[in-house]
């Protein structure tokens, strides 16, 4: 009779422990799939992002392409290019 609850005792302990392992197993799982969820969400904000400013690129360098006054805007505002009977004043800020 002894021996039986000794078993008894040592396969309800054995059973805790499984139990333990398997719930800090499933805690630690869960923690990593938050941890990668919430990358995955950053990761799709930054492509977005990315996408959107690949757009706006897009769109300038059609303009560029196919628009000659908006090139000699750019020229003139970024370049400081000017006609030849036109003056150019520079202000210090």
């Amino acid at each position: 009779m002894n021996s039986r609850r000794l078993f008894l005792a040592l396969f309800l302990l054995l059973l805790a422990a499984l139990a333990v392992a398997v719930a800090l197993f499933f805690v630690n799982t869960r923690q990593e799939y938050v941890r990668l969820r919430t990358m995955n969400i950053e990761t799709k904000r930054h492509l977005e992002e990315a996408e959107a400013q690949l757009h706006r690129q897009e769109v300038v360098l059609n303009r560029l392409k196919t628009d000659p006054a908006y090139v000699e805007k750019v020229i003139r505002g970024q370049l400081g290019y000017a006609k030849p009977d036109e003056w150019i004043f520079r202000f210090d800020d």
